[in-house]
């Protein structure tokens, strides 16, 4: 059974359904903030939370007190809880954090399980109490429908359709291994030599994005040209997310499709992008340069290559491995006529690898992902494989991952 989400833009809502989405969207908000709210009363007063079924049964006496709730539909406020009582599950296998508060301009989305129509041939849904709705049809949908999720992105607002059908596992049409070693300078540099560029738009439109918001603060605040202003930083962005967006797509699609075998290492990217700025009593050193490092690791979008790889090697039939990142770069590989000699002086230059032991010399990078592939190999030769399926509203995730020998 495979689920696969299917994100487009409406098309020119009216004015009126503009309206009702942002009510909706902010119903939804307040019965997420008000259950969390009574939730942490109540722990602290008694230590436990109420169930969720009876936080359900507090939705008719919140809608008598708060009238304008009865204008949303019954199933997003239900969903708001769900969303809730899903995120408390989370926290508690390690998958995320505790839930937090929403705040309003931020994740506004609302979802509807059921109730609704969808008209793929051309290109519109039918929504409880908001009507028929067009949407940039951008590919065709394949499987039934089961949800339908409506959010706001960076003055867009989009439909995210949720579908499920069987499928059975494909054989890949390769039988290749590859380790791939991501980088900023390259996007990815994998064992067979293959470089994929960096794309890294942010960068490209840093300058625009920069004189954008230097004319915004000289704009008088919640004034006519300042909401111009920010209107046309906000279109920036979304043009800079699209463009990586559909840069990674393309580069996950190529590598999925052309090697069974994907090894990548289990890189921590938040902790690769934390500040350096340090504290009061112990200020960090080189806090710009490690900023404009922590830009660009941001920019290139390691954690989204992953996760695209995840369910896109699995979908045609192949495996994702991952291995850990201590010293693959610093590593002598024996399968090029290296020694195997470990050291961190092996890499005294970013681009360049040099063994102090056996004077065998080639690009890191391409080390590393020749490092990468062979503990991926070795990780294979263990057994220990596992699988961990991720659910999103908005896409796949599916993932299968490969755990290191005991």
């Amino acid at each position: 059974m495979r689920r696969q989400g299917y994100k487009f833009e409406l098309l020119r809502p009216t004015g009126k359904q503009v309206r009702d989405l942002r009510r909706f969207a902010g119903a939804r908000r307040f019965v997420f903030n008000k259950a969390l709210a009574l939730n942490k009363e109540m722990y602290t007063l008694i230590g436990r939370k109420h169930s969720h079924y009876q936080m359900d049964r507090l939705i008719p006496a919140w809608k008598e007190e708060f009238p304008w709730l009865s204008e949303v539909p019954s199933q997003t406020l239900q969903q708001a809880l769900k969303d809730l009582y899903r995120g408390y599950t989370n926290f508690q296998e390690g998958r995320a954090k505790f839930p937090t508060f929403f705040k309003k301009g931020k994740k506004d989305s609302f979802r509807y399980p059921q109730g609704f129509e969808v008209d793929n041939q051309n290109g519109r849904v039918w929504l409880p109490k908001l009507g028929w709705m067009r949407y940039r049809k951008s590919q065709d949908m394949l499987g039934e429908v089961k949800n339908i999720t409506v959010s706001e992105s960076r003055g867009k607002w989009l439909v995210s359709i949720q579908t499920e059908r069987e499928v059975q596992t494909p054989q890949h049409p390769s039988t290749s291994v590859v380790g791939m070693d991501w980088g900023v300078t390259n996007l990815a540099t994998l064992s067979d030599g293959e470089i994929v560029d960096q794309c890294q738009p942010l960068k490209q439109f840093l300058p625009k994005l920069k004189k954008l918001q230097r004319g915004l603060a000289r704009k008088k605040k919640f004034s006519n040209n300042g909401k111009k202003a920010k209107a046309k930083i906000t279109k920036l962005y979304r043009r800079i997310a699209n463009i990586r967006k559909d840069f990674v797509h393309k580069a996950s699609n190529n590598i999925s499709k052309n090697h069974a075998v994907v090894c990548i290492e289990d890189l921590q990217v938040k902790n690769m992008s934390a500040s350096a700025k340090g504290t009061k009593e112990t200020p960090g050193k080189k806090v710009a340069q490690k900023s404009g490092l922590n830009r660009s690791i941001l920019d290139a979008s390691p954690s989204e290559l992953r996760r695209q790889l995840e369910y896109k090697t699995q979908w045609n039939g192949g495996l994702l491995v991952l291995v850990p990142p201590q010293n693959t770069s610093r590593t002598c590989p024996k399968v090029l006529g290296g020694c195997g000699h470990v050291s961190v002086e092996n890499r005294k230059r970013q681009a360049k690898f040099v063994c102090v032991a056996c004077g065998f010399s080639a690009p890191a990078d391409l080390v590393g992902a020749i490092n990468i592939k062979e503990a991926g190999l070795a990780s294979l030769a263990c057994g220990n494989t596992s699988s961990a399926v991720r659910t999103s509203a908005q896409e796949p995730t599916e993932a299968t991952q490969v755990q290191r020998c005991a």
